[in-house]
């Protein structure tokens, strides 16, 4: 009997995250600015490892279209964290064409808001 063989990170396929968000405040919390590429923090307590791919289909507030953008987990807050934070991944967006049309799109509906104080997900 052979023993199975592991499958790499390139065998593996992307998880697909849905993301419907319905107000700019949601937006603004989720959004994360300082990565590169721009990316989104995403509630969820399904288990990722950082540098997982993921595949977003995203929904933006007025816009009844779903942005689909590929991106890779950069960043993980576990379940209790410190300053009950909210359980979820930061995913940056990917340096392709889909990636920065969600990041300019995202920028422009949240005009004026991304040098707020106001608490996000991530900061």
């Amino acid at each position: 009997m052979s023993e199975p063989t592991p499958r790499s990170a390139e065998t593996t396929r992307p998880s697909v995250l849905s993301l419907n968000i319905k107000e700019k405040s949601a937006l603004y919390a989720a959004y994360i600015p300082q990565l590169k590429h721009g990316g989104l923090f995403i509630p969820t307590n399904r288990t990722s490892r950082l540098g997982d791919e993921v595949f977003m289909l995203i929904s933006l507030p007025d816009d009844p279209a779903k942005l689909p953008v590929a991106g890779k987990v950069v960043w993980i807050t576990p379940e209790g964290a410190q300053g009950n934070k909210t359980q979820g991944i930061g995913v940056q967006f990917s340096s392709d064409e889909s990636g920065q049309s969600a990041k300019r799109k995202i920028e422009a509906l949240l005009a004026g808001l991304l040098q707020s104080s106001k608490s996000t997900h991530t900061f």
